[in-house]
C-alpha cells in the first residue's frame, strides 16, 4: 500500500507518516513547509507545495500511480490566531481544501482519510461526546473543519470518492523514537506551557477557571500522538470495510477519559517530580470548557484502543523538548 499525506511534515502528519512506514506503508509527503519542517521529511520521497497546486498534484501522481489513498492532514490549527484571521483560516482549510479535492478526483483518487477535530462538538453537561452529538463551533477554525466535513459528506454521497473523517481530541506526546515532534518552540496549548514554563522557571496560567467542570477548570482528552497515528495506520488498512455501506464515516479518535487542566498540573508534577508555579487567568480567545470521548466506534470499526496514558505523553513531551534542537538543527 502506498498513501500521499498531504500536510506530512507537520507534527500530526509525520508522525503518521513514521507509523506508516512502521508498520509497511509506503509514503508520499506534500508540503508547503508554513508549518512544517523538511528535517521531517528526511529519507522520505516528499514534494514542497500546496494542496491546491494542481499541476503538482497531476505530477505527484504521474510519478506514483500506485497511489492507494490519500490522509488530508494539511491545515492551520491555531484557535485564537483563527479568531484573528478568520479569512486566511477559511483560505487555507476550506478554500484550498476543495481546489485538492477537484484535484485528487481528475487523478482518481477515491479513498480519502480527512484529518477533523473534535472541537466542532457541543459536549453534554459532563463533557462527553461522541459521533451523534450535536455539533456547535466556538471558534473560526472548528467552523472551518465542520464545514470542510459537510461538503466531504457530499463529495461522498455523489460518489465515487468515500471519505473517513478522523475527529482528534487532544494529541500530546511525541513519535517514541523522536524522528519528531512538535516543531514549535513554545507551543500554546497547555502541556507545550507548562513544558516551557517548567524549563524557565515561569508561571503557567490556567486559562479559564470558571467552566462546567468538576475543578472549574477546562477538560480535554488527552490522546499521544502516537495512538493517533497507529489509528490512521488502522483506518487505511480497513479503509474499504468502513466505508463498505457508508461512503462517508466519522470516528472519533481519544481515550475516553476526560482530563482538566488541573489534573494535567498533577500529572506534570508527578512526571516531572517538581512543583510548577501556577497561576489563574481569564480563557483566551475562541476557548470552550472542552470535552472528552464516549465513543467505542474507533474499537468497532478500526480494531483501534489508545495503548498510551496521560503520563507517557508528557514524558515523551519533555524527551522531544529536549531532543528538538538537535532533529530541527536550531541552537
Amino acid at each position: 500500500m502506498k498513501v500521499l499525506i498531504a500536510g506530512g511534515a507537520g507534527f500530526i502528519g509525520s508522525t503518521i507518516a513514521s507509523a506508516c512506514v512502521d508498520h509497511g506503508i509506503d509514503t508520499v509527503i506534500l508540503d508547503n513547509y508554513v508549518t512544517g519542517r523538511a528535517e521531517f521529511t528526511r529519507g522520505r520521497t516528499a514534494y514542497e507545495g500546496d494542496i491546491c497546486d494542481g499541476g503538482l498534484i497531476d505530477r505527484v501522481f504521474a510519478e506514483h500511480p500506485d497511489i492507494d489513498a490519500v490522509v488530508h492532514a494539511a491545515a492551520l490549527i491555531v484557535v485564537p490566531d483563527s479568531v484573528a484571521d478568520p479569512l486566511g483560516y477559511y483560505r487555507e482549510n476550506v478554500a484550498k481544501g476543495v481546489e485538492f479535492l477537484q484535484h485528487l478526483a481528475r487523478n482518481k483518487c477515491t479513498r480519502l482519510l480527512f484529518s477533523s477535530s473534535a472541537s466542532i462538538y457541543r459536549a453534554a453537561e459532563d463533557g462527553r461526546v461522541d459521533e451523534n452529538s450535536p455539533i456547535e463551533t466556538l471558534s473560526p477554525y472548528a467552523n472551518t473543519k465542520a464545514v470542510f466535513e459537510s461538503i466531504l459528506a457530499d463529495v461522498a454521497v455523489a460518489g465515487p470518492t468515500k471519505v473517513v473523517s478522523l475527529r482528534y481530541f487532544n494529541p500530546i506526546g511525541a513519535d517514541p523514537k523522536l524522528r519528531t515532534g512538535l516543531q514549535l518552540r513554545t507551543p500554546s496549548h497547555a502541556l507545550g506551557q507548562m513544558i516551557d514554563k517548567h524549563r524557565t522557571g515561569g508561571v503557567f496560567r490556567i486559562t479559564g477557571t470558571d467552566w462546567p467542570t468538576r475543578d472549574g477548570s477546562g477538560i480535554r482528552d488527552y490522546v499521544h500522538v502516537w495512538d493517533l497515528a497507529l489509528a490512521h495506520v488502522a483506518a487505511l488498512r480497513r479503509f474499504d470495510t468502513v466505508t463498505g455501506t457508508d461512503p462517508y464515516r466519522v470516528v472519533n479518535l481519544g481515550t475516553g477519559n476526560g482530563t482538566t487542566v488541573r489534573e494535567l498540573v498533577t500529572a506534570f508534577e508527578r512526571v516531572t517530580g517538581e512543583s510548577l508555579k501556577v497561576a489563574e487567568a481569564g480563557p483566551r480567545p475562541g476557548d470552550t470548557a472542552g470535552a472528552y470521548t464516549s465513543s467505542t466506534l474507533a474499537a468497532d470499526l478500526l480494531g483501534w484502543r489508545p495503548t498510551l496514558s496521560v503520563e507517557d505523553g508528557i514524558r515523551d513531551s519533555l524527551r522531544w523538548v529536549a531532543k528538538r534542537d538537535e532533529v530541527l538543527g536550531e541552537g
